[in-house]
This record gives structure tokens, sequence and C-alpha cells, in this order.
């Protein structure tokens, strides 16, 4: 596989960032510290590259009804200027990947997929697309993604949007999207993220990516923002328990199992792709009394749990960690993990086999962590 670069690969290596591969991209692991950079999000602002995630466009008189037809979630109920997070699914139910949809006219949605999964999403809606008065079009390979989260993230983005456009910014709400001035260019804004944290998303063109992420370093480095790489990225939505697709999410599984049996909309009017395995799943009792469920486990002990490490209840397996390691906000180990249902109720000692040994591990609601408001 031919390795991809985004468009602010420069701006990282000059940075000192140390680099892996995340879906064919090189990707910043982190810069100087992934704890310095995780705790900056928390307590003032981080700078991500998210430039290697997708971006579909879709447009046309039947793009509502589309989306209706090709994600889990009922799209054309959402009101222009406003996100759903939603699920892209096959005929199985089972989790292609996992997306947000940004309405942006009554006729255009943008649809960001995950970046290891954006060209299989691609061309899923293009062939689902065949009998829909729609175009689709895939610019992610023109488009550059950069987020400021934390709680000095509207601040600090409001020294780069002129004094007449501040409404727009501090008045827009979560899961909402509206379009900004910045460095003269007009700039899709989302005050979406995958930290837990306040926080903004900004669509550039590749061609201004490198300004504005100077811009945007050069105005906040006096409020506490740093940069901010792909470990520091997956230790704050771990602790925000949000899902991560191949871990938490994959074509094996299901939305009921994941918890995410509100985004699917089985009572919208049309069919769907996956509607009626998804129906059957639901009354079956998938992720409630029958099979196994997401849950999250917090650590009694020092030691953290890992990936694919066994979950067990009096020495028997009844599970599998899918992400695990140490917090660095609340200073003791946390994972997420399928449980047999019968094990999955919060106060449920549990332990996870680290490499021979039981360590004590307990069942807790998610999120492990929710910021202040």
């Amino acid at each position: 596989m031919t390795e991809k670069y985004t468009a602010l690969y420069d701006q990282h290596k000059l940075a000192g960032a140390s680099f892996t591969d995340f879906g064919g991209w090189q990707m910043p692991l982190k810069y100087s510290s992934e704890l310095a950079e995780h705790h900056a999000v928390r307590k003032a602002a981080g700078l991500f590259d998210l430039s290697h995630m997708g971006e579909v466009w879709v447009t046309g008189p039947d793009a509502a009804a589309f989306l209706d037809y090709a994600l889990a979630g009922k799209l054309s109920a959402v009101a222009v200027g406003k996100a759903k997070y939603s699920l892209i699914c096959q005929e199985d139910g089972g989790i292609i990947d996992d997306l947000i949809s940004y309405r942006r006219g009554e006729e255009k949605y943008l649809v960001v997929p995950n970046a290891g999964n954006a060209p299989v999403v691609a061309a899923e809606l293009l062939e689902r697309a065949a009998n829909f008065d729609v175009t689709i079009d895939d610019v992610s390979a023109q488009t550059s993604l950069i987020a400021v989260q934390g709680p000095k993230a509207e601040e600090i983005l409001l020294t780069l949007v002129p004094a007449e456009q501040h409404s727009l910014v501090t008045e827009l709400k979560y899961y909402a999207a509206v379009e900004v001035e910045i460095q003269g260019k007009q700039l899709l804004l989302a005050r979406t993220g995958y930290t837990g944290e306040d926080g903004f998303e900004i669509y550039v063109p590749n061609e201004d990516a490198a300004a504005l992420w100077e811009a945007l370093l050069e105005t906040g480095t006096g409020q506490g923002l740093i940069p901010a790489g792909l470990a520091s990225r997956d230790s704050l939505r771990l602790e925000a328990g949000m899902p991560l697709y191949g871990n938490e999410l994959s074509r094996e599984g299901n939305p009921y199992a994941a918890g995410l049996g509100p985004v699917v909309s089985l009572a919208k009017e049309s069919d769907f792709i996956g509607k009626t395995a998804l129906a059957e799943l639901k009354a079956a009792g998938a992720g409630s009394t029958t099979g196994r469920k997401l849950v999250g486990l917090k650590g009694l002990g020092r030691r953290a749990g890992r990936s694919h490490y066994p979950v067990l209840k009096d020495g028997n397996v009844v599970g599998e960690v899918t992400s695990g390691q140490p917090s660095p906000t609340l200073g003791y180990p946390i994972a997420m993990a399928y449980v047999d249902v019968e094990h999955a109720e919060p106060g449920t000692a549990l332990d996870i086999d680290l490499r021979g040994k039981a360590e004590p591990f307990e069942v807790v609601a998610l999120p492990f962590y929710k910021r202040e408001k």
C-alpha cells in the first residue's frame, strides 16, 4: 500500500512529530509527550490534524431520501445547519462505518466517514445511489480537516474570526455547523469532536491548511494550545467512552451490542439497507438479553488491560477488551470490552487476564469522563 500524507505533513515534521501508520496515512502519533498533549486538551486546548478523514458531498433532489435509505438514521429529519451521528450498515446489520453527516441545505449533505473506511464508504454510497436523483462527490483528496479541542477552543478560534461573526461561533450548538470567515476564506466550522471536550472541526482546502494550522498555533500558544497526535486522541476518546472503528465497531458486530441502538431508526417510513436484520436483532434482544454488550471497565489495581485481552468471571472467559489503557485524567486503568450480557450490569466484579494474571476490574457506566459544562 502506498503511504499517504496529509497537506500538513511538513508542519508535523518541523514540530518533531513521531509518525505512525493509520489507515494507510502517515499521521503524527505524538510531538513530545502524549501525556502533556492529553492534559493540554483537558485543561486548555489541543490542535489535531484529521485530514485523513473522508468528505463526501451528497446533493440533489433525493439527497434526504437517499441518506434515509443508505444509512441507519433518519437524516431527512436533520435541520439545515445541524449534524447527526449515524451508521452505514450491511444487509446483515454489520457496521461498515460510523460517520457524521452535516445538512448544509435542503438538498445538500456532507458525509464524513473514518479514515480507513473513507474509500469504502464513498464507493458504497455511489452504489446505493443507483435509483436516486443524487450526485455523490468524494472530495476527501482535496480537503483537510483541522480540529481545536479543549476548554479554550472557542476563545482561540474567536481571535481568527471577524468580530461581526463572533456570534456565529459563540452561539453555535454541539453537532451543528456554520460557514465563517477565517484568514479571508469562507470555511465550514463544526462544533463536533472526539475528545469529550468542547471544540471545533474546520474543513479547509488542502492549499490553505498549512496557513490555518500556523495561525491557530500562533494565536493559541498563549492560551496553552499545543499540537496533539493520535496517541492523545485515543486516550481522550476512550475516557469519553467514544467507540473507535476497528476496536469497538466492526462488520462482525452490530449497533445494539455496541450500545448504539438509539442511532438506528427502525421507525422511519422508508426501507434502509440492514433494516430487516437490525429489526430481528433488536427483537431477539441483542445487547440487552442475549449475546455480548459493550461496557466500561474501571481498574481496581494499577495494571491496564489492552485490546483483545480476555475478560474473566470466576476464571471463565466472559468477554474481550476492545480498548484499554491507564486514564491520564482519572488516575486509574480504564477499558471498554464486550462481555456476556449477564455480566454487564454496572457494579459487576470482573477480571482482565493480563498475560496469565487476573487483574480486578468493575463494570461502570460509560463515559468514564464528562466535562463540566
